[in-house]
């Protein structure tokens, strides 16, 4: 009986190492992965999106911005005021007044506590 408790329990703690080492294993792997590929990866696809949206052969100073000449500043000001107006309209004024009323509470002998079920020490 005593050889079989012993094996029980160095089967236990053997079931511990290998939780234990699947884990760090796990964990470690991952960790792993990640640096790979932030320090490869990410590179690799930025300067895939570099090359689709601008270009291979052009630079950054090179790519000039189209500007909208009908965006002027009456433009911009009708837009910023009309963000102003729906903002500001999503509030309502409200009456700042509270009013407390106190419930009346019926008596229950549910909440009571002579009713207790634990004696008292």
């Amino acid at each position: 009986m005593m050889l079989m408790n012993i094996g029980l329990q160095l089967n236990q703690i053997s079931e511990g190492y290998v939780i234990l080492l699947s884990g760090l294993l796990i964990v470690f792997s991952a960790l792993l992965t990640l640096s790979l590929f932030f320090k490869f990866g990410l590179p690799v696809l930025l300067y895939v999106y570099k090359v689709i949206t601008k270009g291979r052969d052009k630079k950054i100073k090179d790519i000039r911005i189209n500007a909208d000449e009908n965006f002027t500043g009456q433009v911009a000001a009708v837009i910023s005021a009309s963000i102003h107006l729906y903002l500001n309209e999503q509030h309502d004024d409200e009456n700042a007044i509270l009013t407390i009323k106190q419930a009346r509470k019926m008596y229950s002998p549910w909440s009571s506590k002579i009713y207790g079920t634990h004696p008292k020490l």
